[in-house]
């Protein structure tokens, strides 16, 4: 299910996918996308495709940190672009190659993982099902500001990983549309 959605909506918005790039090209200096990487099922890396939406090389003279509301290192465009969680997109491509599934727990950067397990030993436990383009945590909460954040995602995390099943995952693609459609993202 998750391949064939991916290539369907990958297909389907190609001619919109292309604006957007061009758009990122003529807002800042930069690639297009943006690859990270990021822990999947069992701990495994792999590189996240994002459409960049950030200044180049944002994070080098702070090092790893959480992206804030109205942040400074963002572009017009990103800005955008993360409101109505249009960034996200590329990672279809982490779907069709097998690292991601549409619906799950959001990956996070092993950086952040390993400050995370001090805080929180069961945070490894989301490691057992691959991460998603879209969760339950996703569509209840905002992005991640703070280490107070983490903890009422990880909650919403580990109701979606006990109740994981097809009807439900269902659920969670309705919320996410009615996310986006509100422009309620950063």
């Amino acid at each position: 299910f998750d391949f064939f959605l991916s290539v369907i909506l990958l297909t389907g918005s190609f001619p919109f996918l292309v604006i957007i790039a061009l758009l990122i090209k003529l807002d800042s200096k930069g690639p297009i996308l943006y690859k990270q990487v990021r822990l999947g099922k069992d701990s495994q890396q792999f590189s996240l495709i994002k459409f960049r939406t950030m200044v180049q090389n944002a994070e080098q003279k702070s090092g790893p940190i959480w992206t804030k509301e109205n942040d400074s290192r963002m572009t017009l465009i990103g800005k955008w672009l993360r409101r109505f969680y249009l960034d996200e997109i590329p990672q279809l491509l982490n779907v069709i190659k097998g690292e991601m599934s549409i619906v799950g727990p959001r990956p996070e950067r092993p950086f952040f993982i390993e400050k995370l397990v001090q805080e929180y030993p069961s945070y490894l436990d989301r490691l057992s099902v691959k991460p998603g383009i879209t969760g339950f945590a996703q569509i209840n909460q905002r992005y991640d500001d703070n280490i107070s954040d983490v903890r009422k995602k990880l909650e919403f995390d580990f109701f979606y990983i006990k109740r994981l099943n097809f009807m439900f995952d269902l659920k969670i693609l309705l919320g996410t549309i009615l996310v986006v459609l509100s422009g309620k993202g950063r």
